[in-house]
């Protein structure tokens, strides 16, 4: 039987998206055994994945090196019959746990040379596998074999009874139709779709008898409470920072819809299987689309200098965010309605 240690991403959309990896192993070794090593805030997730058996938690902040540590953390896992170790992040440090844990077959892209930690060293074909999920999907079978065509998209599993205890703890209506708003993006400012937009597009859900949740870390608050005041804190709840990852999930799953940058709660959403309407801006739904039917993506077209993929806008005019105005969103949210109900 293979047994599996996967190296996880450390972002918290990656990591919804690595649960394709998870699920695809499963259709090609049924019997396999998954665990995952992932910060922890991402380990927090798999809780939704019943691919994996167990899920470590890395004490690692985020981009530290730690080698002796993880030389420290890799003699916990010898002795574990790991036959295979997928190391999904394309950092150097990341493959020196399945390296220090002398695991027979570790796996990879090639990345940041990694040379001696891989002895499966894959060469990226950006062309060949353009979406995040078959470069991840890719790592589970040999070098030369192909993809399907179709593979699984992320899915949690949810328990039944949990969303009504969440709501009573966030003192929410289960009877009134809610919307979420995910206004913020850990990657930059040039994925966040400007907040006074969020503000008018909160109040249009209001004026039409929704509840607004306002879902994020604590790095979004700002923009949370600058959307909550514009709307006087009626039937609005800015839980910004507020939640636990988990709280999160069982939150969006009990959403009628919900509008967010591309950010790890889209991915979320995704996962749990609501209606989605995705803002892009710097990045592009070409390479980590949001995955799932009943998602669509908005972004300005016939824009040259999009998709930038950075951080900030180097032109410093974020057409690609300030084009797409509230009215055009509000219009597509009510062509999905119409098409919904008939």
């Amino acid at each position: 039987m293979n047994k599996y240690l996967i190296i996880a991403p450390s972002w918290v959309g990656d990591m919804v998206m690595s649960q394709s990896l998870y699920r695809y192993l499963k259709i090609c070794y049924p019997d396999c055994s998954i665990d995952i090593a992932a910060p922890k805030h991402c380990a927090e997730l798999a809780k939704f994945m019943p691919e994996v058996n167990q899920a470590h938690i890395l004490e690692f902040k985020h981009g530290e090196f730690g080698f002796f540590a993880r030389r420290k953390m890799a003699k916990s896992f010898k002795g574990k019959g790991y036959t295979h170790a997928i190391i999904l992040p394309n950092s150097w440090k990341s493959a020196l746990i399945p390296f220090f844990s002398s695991i027979k077959r570790r796996t990879g892209w090639h990345g940041e040379e990694r040379f001696i930690l891989l002895n499966d060293r894959r060469r990226l074909n950006k062309k060949q596998y353009p979406l995040m999920i078959e470069r991840f999907c890719a790592l589970a079978i040999e070098k030369k074999a192909p993809l399907p065509n179709v593979l699984p998209y992320p899915k949690f599993g949810l328990k039944s009874d949990k969303a009504r205890l969440i709501f009573d703890r966030y003192q929410l209506d289960s009877s009134q139709r809610i919307i979420a708003l995910c206004p913020g993006a850990e990657f930059g400012p040039a994925k966040k779709w400007p907040t006074r937009y969020y503000s008018e597009l909160a109040q249009y859900f209001i004026k039409n008898d929704y509840q607004v949740l306002l879902l994020g870390s604590p790095k979004d608050t700002d923009s949370t409470k600058e959307i909550a005041a514009s709307s006087k804190g009626k039937n609005i709840y800015d839980l910004a920072g507020k939640t636990s990852l988990e709280d999160a999930v069982y939150l969006l799953s009990a959403c009628e819809h919900v509008v967010s940058n591309d950010s790890g709660l889209m991915h979320i959403a995704c996962a749990v299987d609501v209606p989605v309407t995705v803002i892009y801006g710097s990045t592009s739904d070409k390479f980590t689309p949001p995955l799932s039917k009943k998602a669509q993506s908005l972004f300005v077209e016939d824009l040259p200098c999009r998709p930038c993929f950075k951080r900030t806008c180097p032109l410093g005019h974020m057409k690609c965010m300030n084009d797409l105005t509230p009215n055009k969103v509000i219009q597509h949210f009510e062509r999905q309605q119409q098409a919904r109900e008939s």
